[in-house]
């Protein structure tokens, strides 16, 4: 496979991995440090993917709340209201916990309901994510 596929397939899952898609990339990532291709390289088009991943969710969720009312709606209005009660408690910080499987990808849905300026959104975001692929890049490159 060429390198460039390579890449561009890390970034592929990375991006798809953010959004409310059920994937993971931290898998890929390990396999390709296994493999011995560039970490540094690696760590940055996973993180720009997912980070990207998280700007789509955060537009989505800036733009779902006019179908708040249909009955295809993913969630409730309770739900959604629960979801903005507890981000107005919490806050933005809430975003480093982004990189948590399941409730990452909401979190960042809800960022976007709650209007949360785009730069202070990516800067916590890109903080999270970063930190999540240095760590298993620190984990495989040790055990392989």
């Amino acid at each position: 496979m060429n390198e460039l596929a390579t890449y561009a397939g890390l970034f592929v899952v990375a991006l798809a991995a953010a959004t409310i898609l059920p994937m993971q990339s931290e898998a890929v990532l390990a396999g390709l440090l296994i493999a011995d291709y560039s970490p540094w390289l690696l760590i940055t088009v996973a993180s720009i993917g997912n980070v990207l991943g998280s700007v789509v969710n955060w537009l989505l969720g800036r733009g779902i709340e006019r179908f708040r009312h249909r009955r295809w709606f993913p969630a409730s209005d309770t739900g959604l209201k629960r979801a903005q009660r507890w981000y107005h408690r919490y806050g933005k910080w809430t975003l480093l916990m982004s990189w948590v499987p399941i409730v990452g990808d909401p979190l960042t849905v809800v960022a976007g309901v709650m209007k949360e300026p785009l730069t202070h959104f990516v800067v916590l975001v890109a903080i999270a994510k970063v930190t999540r692929y240095l760590v298993v890049a620190a984990i495989t490159m040790n055990w392989a």
